[in-house]
């Protein structure tokens, strides 16, 4: 059977006319990459219909490995999440708002999941490309961790399939208007994120 890695993005939000995180899904979606086939998938900007949607296509798909992209606007580098949390705050309007508000997003769940990603290697990868790349503890209490959250929960049953999230800057395009913000252009984003499913592809 094909290898399939699911690569998800979202809908623009914030008053923004795209999302670097679906512009870079959409680019590699069908790509064959270490063997595997990238099926790209859309997702709103909103936590319970996010989760319904990236659970089912697990469910479907039974992908070899997930990852999940979003955007971070303000952060300077490729951020590859190490944690989500069960909480989510649906009121929030981005990655860094919000909390005091926050409900569970799987009622009775694990408190948190680590993500199950080679994350070194995926360091190396992308940084030896010239693009930066860090690790982050914290992906927010918004619709990323809870899609992070949420395909970790689903992929409970089957231990060895790889799968976490990756935070992107703006675009190079949106810096126009987050002008004292880090960004970066969607070639070197996409560039990144293929060498980090390169290594992921390697795992699964």
């Amino acid at each position: 059977m094909a290898r399939v890695i699911l690569l998800t993005g979202f809908q623009p939000f914030g008053g923004e006319r795209t999302n670097p995180s679906w512009e870079v899904a959409s680019w590699l979606d069908g790509k064959e990459i270490g063997g595997a086939t990238i099926h790209a998938l859309e997702l709103p900007v909103h936590c319970r219909r996010a989760v319904k949607l990236v659970t089912a296509a697990i469910a479907e798909a039974k992908p070899s490995a997930v990852l999940g992209l979003g955007q971070a606007g303000g952060r300077p580098a490729l951020s590859i999440e190490r944690v989500a949390l069960n909480l989510a705050d649906d009121r929030a309007s981005r990655e860094s708002d919000g909390g005091v508000n926050a409900r569970p997003i799987v009622a009775n769940g694990p408190d948190a999941y680590f993500a199950r990603l080679p994350i070194a290697p995926m360091l190396r990868a992308i940084t030896r490309v010239g693009i930066p790349a860090a690790m982050s503890l914290s992906a927010g209490v918004y619709v990323c961790n809870a899609v992070m959250y949420a395909t970790l929960h689903a992929l409970r049953s089957r231990p060895r399939v790889p799968a976490g999230f990756i935070h992107l800057p703006y675009t190079a395009a949106q810096a126009t208007k987050h002008r004292a913000a880090a960004s970066m252009s969607i070639d070197l984003m996409t560039a990144g994120i293929e060498s980090a499913l390169t290594v992921i592809a390697r795992s699964a």
